[in-house]
């Protein structure tokens, strides 16, 4: 695509809407979709690869074999790759619990973005909850029973990063209590993905002190900048 591409397309505005964390902007670029957040970038069309790599390293880390019926819980909806991922990954998953906060992002995956992530909201293994994450965390944390309770695979794709938050609550989320849920949310053997636009230094030390083996990995989007995730596994017991 390019850099020279945003030169030449010019940005339409299609919804602006008052949600629960701020002011929400649907904008229109060429073929592509942009979302803003409180007068910042946040997702487009455009991009998605890092995102989609996060689900596929997530699910398979260190080269692992996936397992069958895996299970995902996923911190914000986005333009729906990272759903699309996961629903597409083979051998399939069984269930992908999303919590997006803002009700007009889950519209717009119903509408305007639903033919780039293939409709993904519509699969009948996706629970789509329209709350903050660490609410969902804290309930998904407390209920967790049986022999292999838990998900394979954690995602925080709330934020551009735990420097760059798009609303200040979720600090939560990358506090060590924040993080401690995520590693109770998980099971034997899982992961946790942070998508971030730029490497994030304090949160790798804090993930360091959770999490097993925390490691940035970076991807090239389309427009050819960089972007990344961090990935780590659950430890068989805290600190």
């Amino acid at each position: 695509m390019g850099r020279d591409w945003f030169a030449r397309e010019t940005r339409q505005v299609i919804a602006r809407v008052q949600g629960r964390g701020g002011e929400l902007q649907l904008q229109r670029r060429g073929a592509h979709y942009e979302v803003i957040y409180n007068g910042v970038f946040l997702m487009a069309t455009y991009n998605g690869a890092s995102e989609r790599a996060a689900v596929r390293r997530g699910l398979a880390p260190h080269g692992r074999v996936p397992r069958e019926g895996a299970r995902v819980l996923m911190g914000g909806l986005g333009v729906g790759y990272s759903l699309q991922e996961a629903l597409t990954f083979s051998p399939p998953v069984t269930r992908v619990v999303v919590a997006e906060i803002e009700e007009a992002v889950i519209d717009w995956n119903r509408s305007y973005l639903a033919g780039f992530n293939g409709r993904a909201l519509a699969d009948p293994r996706v629970t789509i909850l329209n709350e903050p994450f660490e609410t969902v965390l804290q309930r998904e944390a407390a209920g967790l029973n049986g022999p292999r309770g838990g998900y394979d695979l954690v995602l925080v794709d709330t934020d551009n990063g735990s420097s760059w938050l798009s609303r200040p609550e979720n600090a939560a989320i990358y506090s060590r209590a924040g993080l401690e849920l995520i590693h109770r949310c998980l099971a034997p053997g899982g992961a946790a993905g942070f998508w971030c636009c730029r490497p994030e230094p304090v949160l790798e030390r804090k993930l360091a002190q959770i999490f097993a083996t925390p490691h940035l990995e970076t991807v090239i989007e389309e427009t050819g900048q960089e972007a990344g995730f961090y990935l780590c596994l659950k430890k068989d017991s805290l600190p």
